[in-house]
């Protein structure tokens, strides 16, 4: 019995495991022991807290793919349907022979239930579709860049037709190319022609023309369009895809022109009421805010119409047409819509945006001193210079035709004073005898020249006349002198060579020296331009943006509403350059977009256009929905609060243009043309606004170069860099450097002739080159013109002919070289 009760004992070799250590916290247990059994009803264990963020993370998630659904179906309701503006489709040929009408009118011919409204524009189509309770209208612009950039500004869906051959020309990437810069809506491939290709080879051809659309649109599928059945299909795709979002245009109201007509004012012929009639889209629009009308400007508003709507979504007067036609409105119960219109609102003085876009300059503002007689007597000096008689002194009995032609030679006496001066310091040591030695001949001439007598008179200056403005000899030499100059920029950046006839410290007065040009410090309000004082600033652009984003501002007519805008002092030329092929496109503009100021533009080159593109050229801009022509300033697109200046446009890296113009938020697109001699344009780079900051500091840098002499350990005698011991002292604080990456300092001048000793952190090599950087402030040139700026010049056949240009112009260059 004992031997029974008797338990195992363990050995000594039995394994024992280290007690677990809860370290500075308790362990479960301890906590349940303190507790004993007692549960706090506010809190929760981790275990349930942590499921019930996963319940309302789940929960979160379907409320944003919710939100997210809904926002796309308000989008689809909102164009097409019966109380919004009719679904805007935009037809586009991307091969030159393509003629966009034919397209609509064979989709018009689909369906015989269809409802055609009539219009007074010959390329505008406005289509009802009770099977699918949509409507439509049909836009087809002609083969004008300008034309289909406005009609895809106000877009919901771009119809694009491919060839069944080719798919797309040069036309078509042109034309895709500023579209996508610009904000591409809603795009459809339609294709037509497939049925004429033999079936054999039908599937083949449509796989290579998918292949060639793959870079464009990756997932877009192609349309065929040769039948009645493939046509309503293709109407049911268009009322029903997903609209694509173009941020800078949703943001801002906006209608497309379906009437317009002009009514002058009584008090002045010039000027008038225009009268625009069409759907607002994108947001609501108020009495009280500014248009912009292109190529004139930004306008105010008189009043707001609403007349009935010219294409309602189920009309009862329609009349059914000859077989196989569609169905169509009566025109003169179309005539009768017109009558009867409602006012909406009129504009209150007291509320409407001014239209003041520059702010004026007080010329006292920081003045502590009343104006000396000197700054007086400066002042009435310019005054006498901006009046066209000009002042010479020619021999007694000149004529004014005679005097016109004689050169006043009062610069070239101070540079030949200036060049004696520096014969003089040359020819130190030498025998002075030989200022004495002058003939005969010459102290007779001088003898005559004193004993004439002289008077002074005032003649005319005329016009300058441009008589080579059409020589192509001349242009192609200039175009020749722009590739060297960009080349030896390459080559050569920024180095330039010290003049001999001026003093570096005059030439590069306004220049400065930096330690760093990352860290060093540049006070930006420092000598700023007077144009300066005619713009406008922010004192925190990013909050203001958002404020005018979000806030509710007061709203005249609803999106989707037909009204009639009457727009107030519209000169009477803008009606007569109307031309109604192209679409007219008027945006509705937030606070502070009429204001002037300094506008930056982060934009890439278009490969295509070789040509070189140099800093201050004038340029014709698209920003948004403004075009303008302005001379803009190129700089690097960088971090810091220093930005270094480009000479020309770079062709591969993003870069800045900084020029004056109206203020817009963004986002906002941007593309750029150049004006030929022929008077097309061409695209030069596209990008997006950077932003909207005076402040930004854009500094040209110029290197001065200088060579070894003698090389001393780590000192060595430079000559070539300076001329005249006053400019060695006067650029003795500024740092140097070499290309091989030594660095050094001027110690002091040696002699009268620009030698100089300088000291470096090492010893140079003899083929090594000395190098001096200077930065002066560089500003944009006050060039804003939005006057005739509202077509952009570029056809099919401008653009032939400036691709064989081009190519010619590539062949001469390789023979030149």
């Amino acid at each position: 019995m004992a031997a029974d009760n008797q338990g195992h004992r363990a050995g000594p070799f039995k394994q024992k495991n280290k007690s677990h250590k809860t370290g500075r916290h308790r362990s479960k247990s301890q906590i349940d022991t303190q507790h004993k059994g007692r549960v706090n009803a506010k809190s929760l264990s981790k275990r349930a807290r942590k499921e019930l963020n996963k319940i309302n993370r789940r929960h979160q998630a379907h409320q944003r793919r919710q939100k997210r659904r809904d926002e796309i179906l308000s989008k689809r309701r909102c164009v097409g349907g019966r109380d919004t503006a009719p679904h805007l489709v935009v037809v586009l040929g991307l091969y030159e022979e393509c003629t966009p009408s034919h397209i609509v009118k064979h989709l018009l011919e689909c369906d015989d239930n269809l409802v055609v409204y009539p219009t007074n524009n010959e390329l505008i189509f406005d289509v009802s579709v009770p099977r699918f309770n949509k409507r439509f209208t049909f836009l087809c612009p002609p083969n004008n860049l300008s034309a289909i950039l406005d009609a895809a500004k106000v877009a919901d869906s771009l119809l694009c037709v491919v060839s069944p051959t080719e798919g797309i020309d040069g036309w078509g990437e042109t034309c895709l190319t500023c579209l996508f810069a610009q904000g591409l809506p809603a795009t459809t491939l339609v294709i037509q022609g497939l049925s004429e290709i033999p079936i054999k080879k039908r599937s083949e051809q449509k796989k290579q023309i998918q292949k060639i659309l793959e870079r464009r649109f990756p997932e877009q599928k192609l349309y065929p369009l040769d039948n009645a059945q493939e046509g309503v299909l293709l109407l049911r795709h268009l009322g029903e895809q997903k609209l694509n979002v173009v941020r800078w245009r949703d943001t801002r109201p906006h209608l497309m022109a379906r009437n317009v007509t002009f009514q002058p004012s009584e008090q002045d012929n010039t000027v008038g009421t225009l009268k625009v009639s069409g759907f607002v889209r994108g947001c609501a629009l108020s009495v009280n805010s500014l248009v912009h009308l292109p190529g004139l400007g930004d306008y105010q508003l008189q009043q707001i119409d609403m007349p009935p709507d010219p294409c309602p979504l189920n009309s009862k007067g329609s009349r059914k047409k000859g077989k196989g036609d569609a169905m169509a409105v009566d025109t003169e119960e179309a005539n009768s819509m017109e009558e009867g219109a409602k006012v909406l609102g009129v504009a209150d003085p007291s509320k409407q945006e001014s239209l003041d876009s520059e702010a004026i300059p007080d010329p006292m503002e920081g003045e502590q001193t009343w104006p000396t007689e000197e700054e007086l007597a400066e002042a009435e000096a310019a005054l006498q210079e901006q009046t066209q008689k000009i002042t010479k002194r020619v021999p007694k009995g000149t004529s004014e035709y005679q005097a016109a032609w004689i050169v006043d030679s009062g610069d070239e006496e101070d540079e030949d004073d200036d060049s004696d001066e520096d014969d003089d310091e040359e020819a130190d040591g030498m025998e002075g005898g030989s200022d004495e030695e002058e003939s005969d001949e010459e102290k007779a001439s001088i003898a005559e020249t004193d004993d004439m007598e002289y008077e002074t008179i005032s003649i005319t200056e005329g016009k300058t006349v441009h008589w080579d403005d059409n020589y192509d000899e001349e242009q192609e030499t200039a175009m020749l002198e722009k590739y060297r100059a960009e080349r030896m920029n390459e080559m050569f950046p920024d180095e330039i060579d010290t003049p001999t006839d001026i003093s570096a410290r005059k030439r590069f007065a306004r220049y400065r020296g930096l330690k760093s040009f990352r860290t060093s410090p540049w006070d930006p309000k420092e000598n700023l331009p007077l144009d300066y004082a005619r713009i406008f600033q922010f004192e925190n652009f990013n909050r203001t943006k958002k404020r005018v984003l979000a806030e509710e501002r007061q709203s005249t007519a609803e999106p989707g509403w037909y009204v009639t805008l009457h727009i107030a002092n519209v000169p009477k030329s803008f009606i007569g350059d109307h031309d109604a092929r192209i679409p007219l496109v008027i945006f509705g503009m937030l606070p502070h977009e009429q204001k002037m100021s300094v506008l930056h533009f982060a934009i890439k080159r278009y490969h295509v256009n070789p040509e070189p593109i140099k800093s201050k050229e004038r340029l014709l801009f698209q920003v948004g929905y403004r075009r303008f022509t302005a001379c803009p300033v190129f700089s690097q697109h960088s971090l810091g609060d220093k930005h270094k200046y480009e000479r020309f446009l770079p062709k591969e890296t993003m870069t800045v243009a900084s020029v004056y113009a109206p203020i817009l938020f963004p986002p906002a697109t941007v593309l750029m043309f150049k004006e030929q001699q022929d008077g097309s344009h061409s695209l030069i780079a596209t990008g997006t606004l950077h932003g909207v900051h005076p402040d930004r500091i854009v500094a040209k840098k110029v290197v001065l170069s200088g060579h070894p002499l003698k090389i001393i350990n780590k000192q060595a005698i430079v000559r070539y860099m300076f001329f005249n011991r006053e400019d060695i002292m006067w650029f003795k604080p500024v740092e140097l450097h070499t290309k091989w990456g030594r660095r050094g300092h001027i110690k002091e001048p040696l002699g009268t002739h620009g030698h100089m000793k300088c000291i470096f952190d090492g010893k140079l090599k003899s083929q090594d080159t000395i190098l001096m950087n200077l930065y002066k402030r560089v500003y944009p040139k006050w060039t804003y013109d939005v006057v005739n700026t509202r077509h952009v010049n570029l056809t099919p056949a401008i653009l032939d002919d400036q691709y064989h240009s081009r190519k010619i112009a590539e062949a001469l260059e390789i023979d030149m070289e």
